[in-house]
């Protein structure tokens, strides 16, 4: 598998939870969790990109490497792409999107997420796992996606796609969906594509940043997860979640 590296989009404000990255989880703030994921990956490189002193300033106490970035940013993908271009990384390197949320997320997932571009094929990878719950199928705060026979998605929605006119129960309609997960890998040709383009209408109306990718005809390639990840961290409650799967995992 070609090399990789880690990026770590984070910042402080959070409607839901402010301070969302320096909140305490098993004794340790958030942001270290995940940066200890990025880590325990088989990443060349980890790099924790953001705006904050406050975040600088924690990282700096695990002794993670941080890139500050602008505080214009609208997404964690423009981040990225600004840490790429200081850092003055090769258009073929492969940058992996772990989000500052994501505590659970398992590191043999970051490597299986970067290993999908190994097909020349693939402009952009991420994961995405079988098995809906109803209730999160019909959920908008989860993202579905549909993908076609070479495991490439379709498109993606908040909305319970696809839609089932013959099934009644809705069954066969979940069974077909996908519960993506918010991981991304780029080759760095890619993501300055991206981020440079206008954001599509489809985009603006799901606010879903993978669309515009689609739009402009990028291939995205969607994984099967070996393992399914833990939920992300948005509420009191998902911290509370959080630190209870850790320590099932023996995580401390």
């Amino acid at each position: 598998m070609t090399d990789f590296i880690v990026v770590i989009p984070s910042r402080y404000a959070s409607v839901r939870l402010p301070g969302k990255p320096l909140r305490l989880i098993a004794g340790k703030t958030m942001l270290q969790h995940v940066h200890e994921r990025g880590k325990e990956s088989n990443a060349t490189q980890v790099v924790i990109a953001t705006d904050d002193d406050r975040i600088a300033e924690a990282a700096s106490r695990f002794s993670a490497e941080c890139c500050m970035t602008s505080a214009d940013h609208e997404s964690g993908t423009d981040r990225l792409a600004e840490v790429a271009d200081k850092m003055g990384w090769a258009d073929d390197q492969i940058i992996v999107n772990l989000q500052g949320d994501e505590p659970l997320m398992p590191p043999e997932l970051i490597d299986q997420c970067a290993a999908l571009l190994d097909d020349d094929v693939a402009d952009i990878a991420t994961l995405a796992s079988p098995n809906l719950r109803e209730e999160d199928f019909r959920n908008p705060n989860v993202v579905k996606t549909i993908v076609n026979n070479d495991g490439f998605a379709l498109y993606f929605s908040r909305a319970a796609i696809p839609y089932s006119r013959s099934d009644g129960s809705g069954k066969f309609a979940r069974e077909s969906a996908l519960h993506h997960h918010g991981i991304y890998a780029y080759r760095n040709s890619v993501l300055q594509k991206i981020v440079v383009a206008e954001r599509s209408p489809l985009e603006i109306l799901e606010k879903l940043e993978q669309l515009r990718a689609l739009s402009l005809g990028m291939k995205i390639k969607v994984g099967i997860p070996s393992v399914r990840p833990g939920p992300g961290v948005d509420t009191e409650e998902d911290l509370v979640e959080a630190e209870r799967l850790l320590a099932e995992r023996n995580i401390s």
